[in-house]
């Protein structure tokens, strides 16, 4: 990534963060940096500028890493692993950022942290799910079949993800907005936005992919140097 890009991402993130942070959220919005009220959200609602992209990346990254796992397992390629570990590692921090993040949202619309709402279930189990994956790889010390269990594992643990991710925690009652209970502000997609906070979601939505992709590319470089100085200290 060249430096205008960084720069660039560096700017976006600024803004998204103090828009989301001190844009007031009033009745009837008059002005560009006023975001409208969102009945069963109202001030809270800003949280998704934050939550919901870090939720849609660790599910991008997960994706990525089965779709590098099953190049791995055509190829044999081991750059391919090491992409596959690379989005791995950066969605599973994605993940953690979401839970945290709804946590937080939890504490101050439902009074605790941690209610074992269908929501964040599902995300728990995810992350015990793709947690166990990086057991599975430390447990292993032949490269090859560490790559070949660990593809075959990424793509039968992806096929999860739209379950516990998008069909569990609706079709289940809970907490959560876009429960099958829910009355009040629905999915995200009909959340009653006006123009101004759509703009400010979408930024956010934008500068948190190129954050991802920025990671994701250190990350993979990271992986290949640490790789080949481990192989070097075999050798000698």
């Amino acid at each position: 990534m060249n430096n205008y890009i960084k720069s660039f991402l560096f700017i976006l993130m600024i803004f998204v963060f103090y828009a989301g942070l001190t844009f007031p959220i009033v009745e009837k919005p008059q002005f560009w940096y006023e975001f409208p009220f969102i009945p069963g959200l109202g001030e809270l609602a800003k949280i998704i500028f934050f939550h919901v992209p870090t939720a849609w990346l660790a599910s991008i990254a997960f994706l990525l890493s089965m779709i590098y796992g099953i190049s791995y397992l055509r190829t044999k390629d081991l750059k391919n692993d090491a992409k596959s570990l690379a989005s791995l590692e950066i969605g599973f921090v994605f993940a953690i950022l979401a839970t945290v993040t709804g946590s937080i949202w939890a504490k101050f619309n439902w009074g605790s942290f941690w209610n074992w709402d269908p929501r964040e279930t599902s995300f728990f189990i995810l992350l015990l799910i793709y947690g166990s994956l990086f057991a599975l790889r430390s447990a292993i010390e032949q490269e090859e079949k560490r790559a070949n269990l660990s593809a075959v594992y990424s793509i039968f643990a992806f096929l999860t993800v739209p379950f516990f991710t998008f069909i569990m925690p609706r079709i289940m009652d809970g907490l959560h907005p876009g429960s099958a209970d829910d009355t009040t502000s629905g999915p995200i997609v009909e959340f009653h936005m006006n123009g101004n906070m759509l703009f400010i979601f979408f930024l956010s939505l934008l500068s948190f992919t190129i954050l991802f992709y920025w990671l994701w590319n250190l990350n993979y470089r990271a992986i290949i140097i640490k790789e080949k100085l481990k192989n070097r200290e075999t050798i000698l």
